[in-house]
């Protein structure tokens, strides 16, 4: 029985005149995500290396979490010059805006069970990358499954979203209709199925 979430309407407009006014960006920027903390675990440092070798400049990428040792990586995108592409917001009470502007979700982790992320940013409507040491890999194509943190092959795919809005907004609808199936309802009636029948 897989995680269920609260299931999210998008409010685009409103979303997006809130954080373009905190952070000045643009209906021109693609928004390329990432959302967690205990960043050495959750592959931080493999999703700022993934930012630097696509060599966009019209990217803005968000970090969102807490982080102890966060100076190491702001240290990081400064020496990868990818400073002007990355904002690191800190933990937020406000993830779902940033979600719903969001085109690509990156979760370049070295382990998890199952990522909640990998579904609340499917059903914001975003393109969603993860690892095969991340549970949630299940629920995913396997176009969209990194073999590992360091498998840079999601350069080629990436680029190739980012130039065909049409694929992209495709797969960003797809993500939206499957995460209905993982509803907290869904959940729950699935659990209640499975108690069911281990009483029988």
């Amino acid at each position: 029985v897989y995680n269920g979430i609260k299931l999210k309407d998008i409010k685009y407009e409103y979303s997006f005149n809130k954080i373009s006014k905190e952070f000045f960006v643009s209906k021109n920027h693609a928004i390329l995500i990432y959302v967690g903390s205990g960043f050495k675990r959750k592959g931080v440092e493999e999703f700022l290396n993934i930012i630097a070798k696509l060599n966009d400049t019209n990217i803005k990428a968000f970090v969102i979490g807490k982080e102890k040792n966060i100076d190491y990586y702001l240290k990081l995108s400064k020496s990868l010059k990818i400073g002007d592409n990355i904002i690191f917001t800190g933990p937020r009470d406000d993830v779902d805006d940033f979600y719903t502007i969001g085109d690509i979700f990156i979760l370049p982790t070295n382990y998890e069970p199952f990522s909640n992320v990998v579904l609340e940013a499917m059903n914001f409507g975003n393109v969603v990358f993860t690892t095969k040491q991340n549970g949630a890999h299940e629920i995913l194509d396997d176009y969209f499954v990194m073999k590992d943190p360091s498998d840079l092959s999601i350069l080629s795919k990436i680029t190739l979203l980012l130039k065909d809005k049409k694929a992209l907004n495709g797969i960003k609808s797809k993500n939206i209709e499957k995460s209905k199936q993982f509803s907290i309802e869904n959940n729950l009636n699935r659990t209640l199925d499975l108690i069911e029948t281990a009483r029988k």
